[in-house]
């Protein structure tokens, strides 16, 4: 084989070897970050030391925080986030905007799940009337795919999501300001909404997945080395 060849092929091996091993070190970048908010997220389960509502929904952050409040649920109807998968069945999530006392920003919170018939008839979400005392998880709202559209839509008395997009959101509902960055999870045992739980982790890979994906990864680019160098090595005898 000419000397270009030789070249070319060598930097083509050097390319795959180089992304998969990027790939690898994301992957495994990645399962470490869940695995560091999972033991985060049992810490503060444990302990449940609640922060006011009102001082958590003013912090522009998207870190976890147990907290507690009274709340009144606004008027407008229900969000319900399509797509969302429950012991392996499809289903919508819950929310329903709310006002925190002593607070002027408005709060997505997360009633819970509820399954989808084979005709995708949207349930009917039932606003909790009055003043509430909520208690629960402020957490970043389910992680999106690709983004596409405004990801928000009018579906019988509500609206209907592929995603949550918090400006979306202000702009279909006519809110003045756009909802707080987090999400409250509401506690599974306070006797409203659905069904529910606080695993941080939902619809998402879990660590494991993520480190077996870095294997894979790294496994691809250690065959690319070894193919390289035995092609090689066959070249340099001939």
């Amino acid at each position: 084989m000419k000397r270009p060849g030789r070249l070319g092929f060598a930097l083509a091996a050097l390319a795959g070897i180089a992304l998969f091993a990027a790939l690898g070190a994301w992957q495994w970048q990645r399962g470490t970050q869940k695995q560091h908010l999972l033991l985060e997220t049992a810490e503060m389960l444990a302990a449940r030391e609640a922060v006011p509502l009102a001082d958590a929904v003013a912090r522009e952050t998207r870190a976890l925080q147990w907290t507690s409040g009274s709340v009144q649920f606004d008027a407008r109807g229900p969000l319900l986030l399509d797509n969302q998968l429950r012991a392996g069945r499809a289903g919508v999530r819950a929310y329903r905007l709310a006002l925190v006392d002593g607070s002027a920003t408005p709060l997505l919170v997360d009633l819970g799940w509820l399954p989808l018939p084979a005709d995708r008839a949207l349930p009917t979400i039932e606003r909790p009337a009055g003043r509430i005392e909520a208690r629960g998880l402020l957490a970043p709202p389910p992680s999106a795919g690709i983004a596409l559209g405004t990801g928000i839509a009018p579906a019988a008395d509500g609206w209907l999501l592929t995603r949550i997009d918090m400006h979306a959101i202000a702009a279909a509902t006519g809110l003045a300001v756009p909802p707080a960055p987090r999400v409250l999870r509401l506690d599974p045992d306070l006797p409203l909404g659905y069904e529910r739980d606080l695993d941080v982790l939902q619809n998402t890979l879990p660590p494991e997945r993520h480190r077996g994906y870095a294997v894979q990864w790294w496994g691809l680019a250690v065959t690319v080395f070894v193919v390289w160098l035995v092609l090689g090595f066959r070249r340099t005898r001939r």
